[in-house]
């Protein structure tokens, strides 16, 4: 049944655009593979990035698109992606309560991460900040099969991560630098490396119960996992 709605599959290059804000949606957004952002740039020049999006997660809640965007879609790697009707996703949904689940389990954690992101960035300091996320999109990749235990895929650039994170690009080298002097993280070929998950979280106060990530284990099974394959 998701097969069937991923029919509509196109691959966009990285750092190209998916969707720009005021655009008319006509279709929901899936990533299927590579890494996408959602971002507002401003009119001095700079941008905010407001959401990392991965394989497997869905743009816009999947029941209804609003009239026009207010943020941008953009492309951090080569992206592909598939566009679903939402009457498509809803009639899925309406036959198949699993899906239905699994759908509002998406809702649920995207509203969690967008309070979190909220809280970095008004509470924790720059260290912290990019600890968090590390932590975040460690356990992200590992909820879908895409990490081991001590790395994953970290395809942002420290500009990137600036945006995100509301700091400029020196200060994400400098925060980068303090947490591998503390014996925490290293970066090699795109990839984090992390060498003490625990005491990774205990710096950067990660929590791991707002992903909901045993929700996720014990609901998933091979027909509820979407996948480009």
């Amino acid at each position: 049944m998701l097969h069937a709605l991923a029919g509509g599959v196109r691959q966009v290059h990285a750092r190209g655009d998916i969707q720009r804000e005021g655009a008319s949606p006509q279709f929901l957004t899936l990533v299927l593979e590579g890494w996408a952002c959602t971002y507002r740039d401003l009119e001095n020049g700079q941008r905010q990035i407001l959401s990392v999006l991965l394989p497997g997660d869905l743009v816009e809640p999947f029941g209804i698109l609003p009239a026009f965007a207010d943020h941008s879609i953009g492309a951090v790697t080569q992206v592909t992606l598939a566009q679903i009707p939402p009457h498509a996703i809803r009639a899925t949904a309406r036959v198949s309560p699993r899906i239905e689940q699994a759908l509002w389990w998406d809702l649920l954690v995207a509203i969690a991460i967008e309070r979190e992101h909220t809280v970095s960035l008004g509470r924790r300091t720059a260290s912290e900040r990019l600890g968090h996320l590390f932590c975040e999109l460690h356990l992200r990749q590992q909820i879908v099969g895409l990490c081991d235990h001590s790395r994953c895929d970290l395809l942002l650039t420290q500009s990137e991560l600036a945006d995100l994170l509301g700091l400029s690009a020196v200060h994400v080298n400098r925060s980068l630098q303090d947490m591998r002097s503390r014996g925490l993280v290293s970066l090699r070929n795109r990839q984090l490396i992390i060498h003490d998950l625990t005491e990774l979280r205990d710096f950067s106060f990660f929590d791991p119960n707002y992903l909901h990530a045993d929700t996720a284990r014990s609901s998933s099974s091979p027909e509820i996992q979407w996948s480009a394959q």
